[in-house]
């Protein structure tokens, strides 16, 4: 029996979201995809169906709670989620939420929140019937908070600290919960980013490497690993050095 069946994920139109898509399509697989561009989505549906998958769509604003669980709860009674990847997620800048209070706000809305009205109503459904598998896309900036863009730091941190705490929660219910850290991938988020980013890689690249940490069930998915390193020890050093060792990039919030 597949058990990774049927697969929901958020912020499917582009970037990672849409690149998890593809990876998961094929003979026999469901997926439920929604996003914010209609027209980006229907086309990352239409390659996926190519691939053989069944696939919906939902053109849906992931920091509204009641629309969000509606489609979930919805979606799950016609067809039980073996997988959810809560992935939707935006940046400041021109291209996202903008600059100043309301982009600040805008950010933890839609970054926090929004996995938020995602899990909770998918936890709530799959502990009723002991089994399946939740995903928290949360970002290799979570470990220490970067002067240009505190808001997109501080709400991944958000997230990836809620995930590892609820692996603990649900795994004796039979749920396994894992939290994924990217570093920078091609996406609309980055196309127009002010600053280098190192180690870049194609959103097709880091679908393999999440669809395979997912298929181990591992705690923390996080990757490349030089950046994941440099991430880590930026968060675990004391401020006085880390601050001096932080690299300048432009503000993007």
């Amino acid at each position: 029996m597949d058990t990774n069946k049927t697969i929901l994920i958020t912020g499917a139109s582009s970037g990672i979201g849409a690149a998890l898509a593809v990876e998961f399509s094929g003979a026999g697989k469901h997926l439920v995809l929604c996003g914010r561009n209609t027209m980006r989505l229907s086309e990352i549906a239409q390659i996926c169906k190519n691939e053989g998958a069944r696939v919906d769509t939902k053109a849906l604003d992931i920091s509204d709670e009641k629309s969000v669980s509606d489609w979930i709860r919805q979606t799950d009674a016609k067809t039980p989620l073996d997988i959810v990847i809560a992935n939707a997620g935006i940046a400041g800048g021109d291209d996202g939420a903008g600059y100043g209070p309301k982009a600040t706000r805008k950010i933890f809305e839609t970054n926090v929140d929004g996995v938020l009205n995602t899990l909770i109503p998918a936890l709530e459904l799959m502990e009723l019937r002991g089994r399946g598998q939740v995903a928290i896309v949360s970002s290799l900036a979570s470990f220490r908070g970067f002067p240009g863009t505190p808001a997109y730091a501080a709400s991944k941190a958000a997230v990836r600290v809620w995930g590892e705490g609820l692996r603990g929660r649900y795994a004796p219910k039979g749920i396994k919960v894992s939290v994924i850290c990217p570093g920078f991938v091609e996406s609309r988020m980055t196309a127009n980013n002010p600053f280098p980013m190192p180690f870049l890689m194609t959103g097709e690249k880091a679908a393999r490497i999440i669809r395979r940490g997912l298929e181990k069930n591992a705690a923390r998915i996080a990757f490349p690993w030089r950046m994941y390193f440099i991430a880590w020890l930026l968060g675990v050093l004391p401020s006085a050095l880390s601050d001096v060792l932080m690299p300048e990039v432009a503000e993007k919030e």
